[in-house]
């Protein structure tokens, strides 16, 4: 018994598309294919968006499930599954739609109510399910229905309240529901309409005032705000001007308020009477006419020098009858200071201030404009400095001044002058600043300054500040400049275009290490270094640094000195060489000759030689002393101790011992014993 399923479908009848109300049916059929003719029995499951709706057992390949009446909650994806003999096959799934929603239900909790109070509605639809949104309209004569919505997520029905306003007389209310299929809004039919009846909780409130008319300031008004009501049980009476409440009272049907006219009390009254969530409003304007003109404080001079007179007058034009009184503003109060139209006095720096005078007239009150009165006193004669103390400067720094004038009222007005022209003009109270980036290093003028404020003395002008410009370079020269002969004396001068007296010159040789050789302090732009003697150790490169009380090292570009060989030196040496070169020469033609008497004397002399000794005689020159040279170096070397000075002559003498040893017999004669040749070794310095 084989089978296999080859095909499950599901259809809907009549039609995808069913009107709310109408029939319809859900079929789901099985093809099956056996290899022989036995019986099956077949699950069938319906599923309606995934959730189980029908469930049935057939011998057949075919299931029903039958809805009478379609409702648009039977709107959904369907799909059927068959199970047969532990085979399973599913239906793709179909979109049923019944289209249409059922009418709702409107119902409310109150059918007569007050301005203010509350009517709750109630709108259900019985048949739908959730998630659905429900709109509820409010319906006046004559006007165009007030709609609002509410969605419901999880039930069928809405909840909403709405008030009964002023001027609502009969309400008509109805609601609908609708519900989103496939992103589209369906609505269903509107609701049954229901009537609400409301009724005034009180009457318009009436506003007036005593005098109606012709209110002039000074006059007693009195504003009345009266209006009858059904209960008297939390009533309100409010009477408002400009958002300000004036009055109020409660339980009441009569608020009385009155005052003094003022030209301020002019304008727009409001009267609200209010209940619950009722409220009825009556608004009066009110003009109050002018009684007299608000005074004008007059001053005789608004700026005015210290131990002046000042008179202020106060005046109401074409009014005369009034009481005046000139008075001194203060955040803590007014100060008075006479009851009176005129005020004279004689003023101090403290009274510098703002004055008004008031007019009273019939209990009103009317005050003038301030008058701003500055008292001055003369400034003091300024003081200019350099903001680093020292009236120095080095070239390319900024200079900052202050100009300070310690007395004197402000503000005050400062002027920086460089030369005879204006730099900077500043307004500050005590002292100003000036910053002068424009340095130049033959810049020699003087810096000024002067203050002013509006005191009738006029400008004070400070003393002349004088400001030394120091510059960036030094130079360093050594005379003589380059080579220096050993023993020698080198003088090195360190200068600087310009600085400030007294400048510290300070002479270094550049090694790894600075190495500081001589430091000077001078009243002037340079200073001199005498070196007495140079040595060969003195080669290298020298450089100084020069700095005053700014504080600012200035140096120099580094010099290289060469010590080389004195003249006299360079004279002995070539001396030595010469004779060298002489004495070499006279003992080469020596050795010649000698040679050359040799061979004929030789046959003769090699007869004797085991028998005789050879005596060498003074006079027959065929030996070598050196007495002839050296007696030419002592009297070379005295000459030139002789140029020395007393520093040679002054240098210790060395006699060496010099051993000779015996010539070649085959050469020269023999000598026997030693001789001692003593020869003068002078130590140098060097």
């Amino acid at each position: 018994q084989v089978f296999t399923f080859n095909t499950v479908e599901i259809r809907v009848q009549p039609s995808v598309k069913v009107r709310n109300g109408a029939p319809m049916s859900i079929i789901c059929h099985a093809d099956i294919s056996k290899s022989t003719d036995f019986q099956l029995q077949y699950n069938f499951t319906i599923f309606k968006d995934r959730k189980l709706v029908f469930m049935t057992v057939s011998d057949t390949g075919d299931a029903r499930y039958e809805i009478p009446v379609a409702k648009s909650s039977d709107t959904g994806d369907y799909q059927c599954t068959v199970k047969a003999d532990k085979k399973t096959r599913s239906s793709d799934p179909i979109h049923v739609w019944v289209a249409g929603m059922t009418k709702p239900i409107l119902t409310a909790d109150k059918r007569d109510v007050l301005e203010g109070e509350v009517v709750k509605l109630r709108c259900e639809l019985p048949e739908e399910e959730p998630p659905l949104q429900f709109c509820f309209r409010k319906i006046k004569t004559n006007s165009t229905p007030k709609e609002t919505c509410v969605p419901e997520s999880y039930t069928n029905f809405s909840v909403l309240e709405f008030s009964a306003e002023e001027g609502d007389h009969i309400l008509q209310f109805d609601c609908f529901g609708r519900r989103n299929v496939k992103l589209e809004w369906e609505d269903s039919a509107h609701s049954n309409q229901t009537l609400v009846t409301v009724r005034e909780p009180f009457i318009k409130p009436t506003l007036t005032t005593v005098p109606s008319s012709n209110v002039t300031e000074g006059d007693q008004i009195q504003f009345e705000c009266s209006t009858a009501v059904v209960r008297m049980h939390d009533i309100e009476i409010i009477l408002q001007k400009n958002k300000t409440i004036l009055n109020s009272v409660q339980d009441k049907k009569l608020l009385r308020y009155s005052t003094v006219a003022t030209l301020e009390d002019s304008g727009e009254y409001l009267c609200k009477v209010e209940q619950g969530g009722a409220s009825k409003t009556t608004k009066l304007n009110v003009v109050v006419s002018e009684l007299f003109p608000k005074p004008t404080l007059i001053a005789s001079m608004t700026k005015l020098d210290k131990n002046k007179e000042l008179t202020l007058n106060c005046s109401i034009n074409s009014f005369q009858k009034a009481n005046f009184s000139i008075l001194r503003k203060n955040s803590s109060g007014d100060i008075p200071l006479k009851s009176s139209r005129t005020l004279k006095m004689r003023v101090n720096v403290n009274d510098t201030g703002s004055y008004i005078c008031k007019a009273e007239v019939k209990g009103i009150v009317k005050e003038s404009k301030p008058v701003r009165i500055n008292v001055y006193a003369p400034v003091s004669k300024p003081t200019l400095s350099v903001a680093g103390g020292l009236p120095e400067v080095v070239l390319g720094k900024p200079l900052q001044l202050i100009c300070h004038s310690v007395m004197g009222t402000p503000p005050k007005t400062f002027r920086f002058y460089k030369g005879n022209e204006v730099e900077k003009v500043v307004v500050n109270d005590t002292y100003a600043t000036f910053l002068d980036e424009n340095i130049r290093l033959n810049d020699k003028r003087g810096y000024r300054c002067d203050a002013r404020n509006n005191h009738s003395s006029g400008v004070k002008t400070s003393d002349i500040l004088n400001v030394t410009v120091i510059g960036k370079d030094a130079s360093l020269g050594s005379v003589p400049y380059g080579e220096v002969e050993d023993g020698s004396e080198t003088a090195f001068l360190c200068s600087v275009k310009e600085g400030s007296w007294p400048i510290l010159f300070r002479f270094f040789k550049k090694t790894d290490h600075e190495v500081l050789l001589f430091e000077k302090v001078e009243h002037a732009d340079r200073a001199m270094w005498h070196k007495k003697t140079m040595k060969r150790q003195d080669t290298g490169s020298y450089y100084c640094v020069a700095s005053n009380r700014a504080n600012v090292d200035v140096r120099s570009r580094p010099i290289t000195i060469s010590v080389i060989l004195a003249a006299w030196k360079k004279g002995v040496i070539a001396a030595l060489v010469l004779i060298t070169i002489a004495g070499a020469g006279a003992l080469g033609l020596w050795w010649f000759l000698r040679k050359k008497k040799k061979g004929k004397e030789y046959s003769a002399l090699a007869a004797n030689l085991t028998s005789e000794k050879l005596t060498r005689q003074p006079s027959d020159g065929n030996y070598y002393s050196g007495s002839g040279y050296i007696e030419d170096s002592e009297n070379h070397m005295k000459s030139t101790d002789e140029s020395k000075g007393p520093d040679l002559e002054s240098a210790e003498v060395e006699y060496t011992e010099v051993e000779v040893s015996a010539l070649d017999p085959h050469r020269a004669p023999v000598q026997k014993g030693t001789e001692t040749v003593y020869s003068e070794i002078r130590k140098a310095n060097n």
